[in-house]
């Protein structure tokens, strides 16, 4: 049975930026995961006020060329998943097997569930200026004053109802730090593996010859940090990690060579 034909995808990123990473690891995430299925898409900036979910990024899924008349989709794994369903992209994990999903779905959980908590700490308590003057630059000034400090206050209400917040400056470090270095002890290893395979070109997380759903959620934080100055300590610690460093690069090289890279 032939593949359907691919709908006309929108990307609406949130951001104004083109043809480089956003701070975002969601929107990354999801970005990662369309070029590793092999889809196309348009990039757009839209707006939470827009978004299905009320939350970045979304999708516009249209059998015409122009945005604006379609089904928008949120969330971006179940934007993953839909149209894996619908049948444009293949299931990372379809030839894993049980135990190797849970490794998969544990990996995915430390980065969206556990450390994104942690990051946006760093980026709306600890650097809230630089913060609130890169993801609402769109925003006039006076009324950016404003709407920064919304913001802040809900996302200070949320960080505390989490817990996160409720942790010292040096404990919220800890944590932060201890989640990236069981990333990298993964990716030492995936990348030995991979070496020692005689593969070139990406290594992937769980050390197989191919991705699975964990890749473009990993990517898409490492991308995310290098791409923006409001977590500097998240920086320097995936830049103290070669082997971070190294998965990222070949990701990018391999599936985003018309993007801006980060500096090395």
């Amino acid at each position: 049975m032939a593949a359907p034909t691919q709908p006309t995808i929108t990307l609406y990123r949130g951001f104004a930026i083109r043809g480089a990473h956003v701070p975002s690891p969601f929107v990354n995430k999801l970005e990662a995961r369309l070029r590793i299925g092999g889809l196309t898409y348009r990039v757009e900036t839209g707006s939470p006020l827009h978004a299905p979910r009320g939350k970045l990024p979304y999708i516009e899924l249209s059998s015409a060329p122009a945005a604006g008349d379609g089904e928008k989709l949120g969330d971006s794994a179940l934007i993953a998943r839909r149209l894996v369903e619908d049948g444009h992209m293949a299931d990372l994990n379809a030839g894993l097997t049980p135990v190797e999903r849970a490794r998969d779905l544990a990996v995915r959980a430390l980065l969206e569930d556990r450390l994104y908590f942690f990051q946006c700490r760093e980026r709306w308590i600890d650097n809230y200026y630089v913060m609130r003057d890169t993801v609402l630059a769109q925003i006039p000034y006076p009324i950016r004053i404003f709407v920064g400090l919304l913001a802040y206050r809900n996302q200070k209400n949320v960080l505390h109802g989490q817990g996160v917040l409720r942790f010292t400056d040096e404990e919220a470090a800890a944590q932060r730090h201890e989640a990236w270095e069981s990333v990298n002890a993964m990716l030492v290893d995936s990348r030995s593996k991979a070496q020692a395979a005689g593969r070139d070109g990406p290594f992937w997380v769980l050390g197989g010859a191919n991705p699975t759903e964990a890749d473009p959620v990993v990517f898409g934080f490492i991308a995310g940090a290098l791409s923006c100055k409001m977590a500097p300590d998240t920086e320097k610690i995936i830049r103290g990690m070669p082997a971070v460093m190294e998965y990222a690069r070949r990701i990018h090289d391999r599936y985003f060579s018309d993007y801006q890279r980060w500096h090395d």
